[in-house]
């Protein structure tokens, strides 16, 4: 029996005539995106034609999923709320602190000891407020939500950045912060900007080498990673039903490396197949039903350059297999030039580790294909070059694929099959190296490479492809082998040729698994305590923000001006501090450690002056940070472009708050850190002139001008005090209307909630 089937079958019986509603609103064929989009609006929002890129809208999502990192702050922001059960369908997933280092078995053995605490946290709030547990094992949320809980035409928000996987199934999936779950959650609209809609026409149909993670590796190379932002992305045309589900996943799962809002595809027959494969007919034939609805108007896509803001072309016969890095998720190379870029860029050739899974690629399909070559591995006697590691999406897939034989595949070439979690795709991984600071390279089939997430070493070269050529390549131990053109010698001293890797769409024998990991809530949580021990250092109960004032934005320092590329992993590391996601206090001891301070182009190095305006001591940023709230003395924030990009966590957020950072003022921000500041109360600015930046100086006093008169989009004024004497102003622009103005006069979104939730 499906999940949530009534309230899949109420939007089914409700859309037809709210698509009509919203093509008579508008006057238009409409996209898909605007179907789902249109047809999700919240009561609070009429129903008219919204401006794309410029009107705030209010949505009803139809479910919310969060995982365990980021589902303690939200949980813990939950309980503040002050309901007895969550208003929507939710769930939780326990994928991203299981450390990878041996393998399966004993690593979750592991995990399980060490995150007890937190397990039994979420596992018992969950209970208490109705909300589904899948608890550490049962596989990664991504995959999870595609298995059980996608379903076309529907809208979800999860606490990850690369919820869109769900678009697979024809969802508007979007990643959000956890206190936009909570929002959710409570009953609360949800409150974004309505997106813009970039089109993607696929035509032709892959053979060969090429898979749908080219597809979106090539689409990063051409948006680069913020060409999205602030779109949803929708893939259409012959070539986009020629796609496999999963197939179609691994795009959406991606296309957050191009700051998309999020990417969907239209409903069609291997949507149907998928559905019916995961024993979710009913939902298969509702679909079918309304077809016509769970997908794009044939005039948009006939003339997509009239319904779209921009509109990419790819064919899929001539696209080549890509191999996309280092350091970035959008510097793309097809593989007939990758050898070249290896020898031009001084890449390390050297191949050290391949790693294929996690979620973005662990589908039944993504590991057949690769087996296809573990197994000719073996055949042709090659020997294995590379470390090798396979990551599965879920215990279904992981089950299904330990009976078909391609487990076995894996470690007869020699891989090492880990825990059903996302382990080292997040810096979660026990590398095996005499050396973690040297210059060497990886390859994964993951979706992010930013410096330093896999496995904390800068000098990691970490290059993204698709599972098949991943897998190609730690074969060959070379970066610049070509599985398409090159040979290599086996054991025998042959020169032997890898044929192009095959693989079926679904398994034969049906999916299998004899303990999905699923623990259902109580029927009545009433009687459930939550427990948080005062003295964990895993978990904290949270005290409200208090609202920000204008004396504060007086006399403020800067806490640090940031340089270059700074994402939510430089502003709050995973990997070992995934531990005190719970506990805002401890965590925000990882604040901006990884940022670059733009003065003197190190880490975790800046001025303060509380004990002296005229020399200053240079400190830890969390140390800085704290001493100047020990001093009563508010901070700020300066950034350059697309600050905050990466993953949703709003703990980039919630730290900065906690240590008494007011305002963060940047060039551009991503969408999803900018919502989660305004969230957490704070002020999120951008330069009117970006110039404005060079003029920040590391021993300024700086003030905030017209904060009590803040108005939607009307701009505020920066004072710079310099040390000379003199002053520098300019004005910084914002994007908050009055409900988000309210936000920062109550303290945060929460305390908002909290309030109207008492009246």
């Amino acid at each position: 029996m499906p999940f949530d089937l009534d309230m899949i079958k109420a939007v089914y019986d409700a859309l037809p005539q709210r698509v009509e509603e919203a093509k008579k609103a508008l006057g238009r064929p409409l996209t898909l995106t605007e179907k789902i989009l249109y047809t999700h609006l919240h009561p609070e929002s009429p129903l008219q034609n919204y401006a794309r890129g410029k009107d705030y809208v209010f949505f009803a999502p139809d479910r919310v999923a969060m995982q365990d990192a980021t589902a303690q702050m939200a949980l813990l922001q939950f309980m503040m709320a002050g309901r007895d059960n969550v208003a929507v369908p939710s769930t939780v997933h326990c994928d991203h602190l299981i450390q990878a280092e041996v393998g399966a078995e004993q690593d979750l053995a592991k995990a399980n000891d060490m995150n007890k605490e937190v397990f039994d946290f979420l596992a018992s709030v969950s209970n208490k407020y109705g909300i589904g547990f899948w608890k550490p094992g049962a596989g990664i949320i991504h995959q999870i939500v595609l298995e059980n809980y996608a379903f076309p035409g529907g809208m979800m928000i999860g606490t990850d950045s690369h919820t869109p996987n769900a678009g697979g199934l024809g969802m508007v999936a979007i990643g959000v912060g956890g206190a936009d779950a909570v929002d959710v959650m409570a009953g609360m609209p949800w409150e974004v900007k309505m997106p813009k809609v970039i089109g993607v026409k696929l035509t032709g149909e892959m053979s060969g080498w090429t898979s749908a993670k080219d597809v979106i590796l090539k689409v990063a190379g051409i948006l680069t990673v913020k060409g999205g932002t602030g779109a949803i992305v929708e893939y259409f045309g012959p070539g986009a039903k020629s796609l496999s589900c999963t197939g179609k996943g691994t795009i959406c799962n991606m296309g957050a490396e191009i700051g998309a809002t999020t990417s969907t595809f239209g409903y069609d027959e291997a949507m149907s197949r998928y559905l019916r494969a995961t024993e979710r007919a009913d939902i298969a034939d509702l679909a079918d039903n309304v077809k016509a609805h769970l997908t794009g108007d044939a005039e948009c896509y006939d003339n997509p350059e009239q319904y779209f803001d921009q509109v990419v072309e790819i064919n899929l016969s001539e696209l080549e297999p890509h191999i996309n890095g280092p350091y970035t998720p959008d510097l793309a190379w097809p593989i007939s030039k990758f050898a070249q870029a290896v020898k031009e860029n001084n890449y390390p050739q050297k191949l050290e580790v391949g790693l294929i899974g996690s979620c973005t690629n662990s589908s039944y399909e993504d590991l057949d294909r690769a087996a296809s070559l573990a197994r000719q591995a073996v055949d042709k006697k090659l020997k294995v070059k590379s470390e090798f590691t396979v990551t599965p999406g879920s215990e279904q897939i992981r089950f299904t694929v330990d009976r078909d034989g391609q487990l076995k595949d894996f470690e007869k070439m020699g891989g090492v099959v880990l825990a059903n979690a996302c382990g080292p795709c997040i810096g979660q991984w026990a590398r095996h190296t005499e050396d973690p600071n040297r210059a060497n390279s990886i390859i994964t089939s993951f979706n992010r490479n930013f410096s330093k997430r896999n496995d904390g070493n800068p000098q990691t070269r970490s290059f993204v492809a698709s599972p098949e050529l991943v897998t190609a390549m730690a074969i060959a131990g070379d970066l610049t082998f070509n599985p398409l053109t090159d040979t290599l010698t086996n054991e025998d001293g042959e020169e032997v040729k890898l044929d192009p890797p095959t693989g079926v769409e679904l398994p034969a024998k049906g999916f299998d698994v004899e303990d999905a990991g699923f623990n259902p809530p109580a029927a009545d949580g009433s009687d459930i305590e939550v427990k948080v021990a005062p003295d964990s250092n895993r978990l904290q109960l949270l005290t409200p923000f208090e609202p920000i004032t204008q004396e504060e934005l007086t006399g403020m320092r800067l806490l640090i001006k940031t340089k270059g590329k700074c994402t939510t992993d430089h502003i709050s590391m995973a990997g070992p501090w995934l531990k005190y996601r719970g506990h805002l206090d401890n965590i925000s001891n990882n604040c901006f450690i990884g940022a670059i301070n733009y003065f003197n182009d190190e880490m975790n190095n800046v001025a303060n002056y509380v004990d002296s305006e005229d020399e200053a001591e240079f400190l830890p940023v969390p140390d800085s940070a704290r001493k100047y709230k020990a001093a009563g003395i508010s901070t700020v924030v300066f950034g350059e472009d697309n600050y905050g990009e990466g993953s949703s966590r709003e703990h980039a957020a919630m730290e900065p708050r906690h240590l008494g950072v007011k305002a963060v003022i940047v060039k551009s921000f991503a969408r999803i850190h900018e919502t989660n500041l305004k969230k957490q109360g704070m002020l999120a600015l951008t330069f009117v002139n970006p110039d404005d930046y060079e003029k920040v100086r590391q021993d300024d006093k700086i003030d905030i001008l017209g904060f009590d008169e803040m108005a939607p989009y009307e701009n505020l004024v920066v004072k710079l005090n310099h040390k000379d004497g003199t002053t520098d102003e300019f004005e910084v622009a914002h994007t908050y209307n009055q409900a988000q103005i309210d936000w920062v006069g109550a303290g945060s979104a929460l305390n908002k909630i909290r309030q109207e939730l008492a009246a």
